[in-house]
């Protein structure tokens, strides 16, 4: 990654074929937190709002021939990453659901020691049912090497039993024609990343099978191929096998062993060694990093020798879909209207030019109180400061006036994690915030420039409080459930005790998620029944 500039990115939001929008799903962990904008984020060590940046990444130029969908004309090799971090926690799973929409690719970060969680499986679900195509990353790795001290060839065996467990999620929620081609990730393919978010190290297949090209005389992508599965390298004969019998197991040989002797070196060996080996390795470590000793040299060289920011940028660009391939297959899914509408054909052709078809996803609280950003992203067309537009809540009907606008929009801004930046406007294929269209949406709404547009889809929610509050309020004669002005869902019961069993029945029977706020609930019910007297 290189720094740069809002013009740098101005000017690839025009490079459609070169832009990836991307969520990702599940817990991840580092050090810079960048995403954690809220301070009880940054407390709790968990994301609890979705929360969106843009990335400038330079592929090198001899990995754009693994690219398989159009590549830009000119064949440049700078691309923008739009990438939403979005919470891993069940009890904010509406805004995995808000990501998923605006996004074309998923990260799917699972613990590599832990294994596939229930969480995994829902967003895995949303992903695929909003066609979202998906690429994995096995984390904490560093756990597994250093606290519970895993051996090669386990470690190698819970990796492949985790890929598989996805992959039957995959398959099991993956429709018979699906127009996005193979979803299964594959370590031989380049979709599958290993590594430690904590430590910042990653790496793919591909990493290890460039550093053994030479050695071997196979090509990158051959060679891939041997690093995976039962594949066993004869040390004697110096080749290659499918018999266990023969030799050491590829992956085990060539990827995990090399880890190994780096983390064994900087815990256990003097520093000097650990030093020396880094230098074989090709690492340069400067006169203040050498001075740090066993875990913080570990990471030093670990961050140097396999930097998890381009291992995973590098597998997103290749493997994940550019908005130009991925609006051909989502436009059915997401517009309401007819598929052959001017609208409908800029969304497929990601038609700069054409009507303005933008969806909103979510509002972003601003520092102003009381006021929100609209985020969301543009399908068709271009949204400028100053432009005039129609804005669709999700009650809009075509041809009546119900829950429609017709206002300018304020402000055009780029959302920088806890930053926002002005931008003058913002072309199809990209995700971006406006000023001054919460006044007129309470939650997601489209925009559109054309009068007979319909809207997107209204969101699914894999979590629905509504519906099963009206289960509980149908359940119990004497409990009330209200909506408030605000948006607040207040549960009203006779007492505590009460109101504690219709707590219960909702986490059990209803919703079958746990309710953290109980007190809260007490306080509202109590400032409920002295409105009454």
């Amino acid at each position: 990654m290189v720094n740069f500039t809002i013009d740098q990115i101005r000017e690839i939001m025009d490079r459609k074929n070169n832009i990836r929008n991307m969520s990702v799903i599940a817990h991840a962990a580092g050090e810079t937190r960048f995403t954690d904008t809220r301070k009880d984020e940054q407390e709790r060590c968990i994301t609890i709002k979705s929360t969106a940046i843009s990335l400038y990444y330079e592929l090198k130029k001899s990995d754009l021939q693994y690219i398989t969908q159009q590549k830009d004309p000119d064949n440049r090799n700078d691309f923008l990453i739009n990438l939403i971090d979005s919470p891993g926690h069940v009890d904010f799973s509406s805004e995995v659901t808000a990501a998923l929409r605006v996004t074309d690719g998923a990260l799917v970060v699972v613990d590599c020691v832990s294994g596939v969680c229930v969480q995994t499986e829902t967003v895995l679900r949303q992903a695929i049912g909003e066609r979202i195509k998906p690429v994995l990353f096995m984390n904490k790795m560093d756990l597994a090497l250093l606290t519970l001290q895993i051996e090669a060839e386990p470690l190698y065996q819970t990796f492949q039993r985790i890929i598989e467990n996805i992959n039957v999620i995959i398959a099991t929620y993956d429709i018979e024609g699906n127009p996005m081609g193979d979803l299964a990730v594959d370590p031989k393919k380049g979709t599958v990343g290993f590594g430690a978010g904590l430590h910042g190290w990653a790496f793919t297949l591909k990493d290890f099978a460039a550093m053994y090209t030479k050695k071997f005389g196979i090509a990158e992508d051959k060679l891939m191929k041997r690093l995976w599965g039962d594949n066993f390298y004869n040390n004697k004969e110096k080749k290659w096998d499918k018999e266990p019998s023969s030799g050491d197991r590829g992956f085990v040989k060539f990827c995990l062993s090399p880890i190994f002797q780096v983390f064994d070196t900087c815990m256990k060996k003097p520093k000097e060694e650990a030093i020396a080996l880094a230098e074989k390795m090709g690492v340069k470590l400067t006169a203040e990093e050498k001075d740090n000793q066993e875990k913080g040299l570990l990471k030093i060289v670990m961050r140097k020798w396999l930097p998890a920011g381009d291992a995973l940028l590098q597998m997103i660009v290749i493997h994940l879909p550019s908005p130009v391939t991925a609006q051909k297959y989502r436009c059915e899914m997401l517009y309401e209207g007819p598929q052959d509408d001017p609208c409908a054909t800029a969304i497929k052709t990601c038609d700069p030019q054409g009507e303005l078809m933008m969806y909103i996803s979510k509002m972003v609280p601003t520092s102003d109180k009381g006021r929100f950003f609209a985020f969301g992203r543009v399908f068709a067309g271009t949204v400028k400061t100053g432009i005039k537009c129609r804005i669709m809540g999700p009650n809009f009907t075509p041809g009546k006036k119900e829950d429609l606008y017709e206002k300018n929009i304020q402000r055009t801004i780029l959302m920088m994690g806890r930053y926002t930046e002005p931008i003058e406007d913002v072309p199809c294929g990209n995700i971006c915030g406006l000023v001054g269209v919460d006044q007129y949406l309470i939650k997601t709404g489209t925009l559109s420039t054309y009068k007979e547009a319909h809207n997107f889809r209204t969101m699914k929610f894999s979590v629905s409080p509504v519906k099963d509050l009206k289960r509980l309020a149908k359940s119990d004669p004497m409990v009330q459930c209200i909506i408030e002005e605000t948006g607040e869902h207040i549960i009203a019961g006779a007492g505590e005790l009460h109101l504690e069993i219709c707590l219960k029945d909702l986490e059990e029977d209803h919703a079958c998620i746990p309710s953290r706020n109980q007190t809260q609930l007490y306080h509202t019910e109590k400032q409920f029944q002295k409105s009454q007297v």
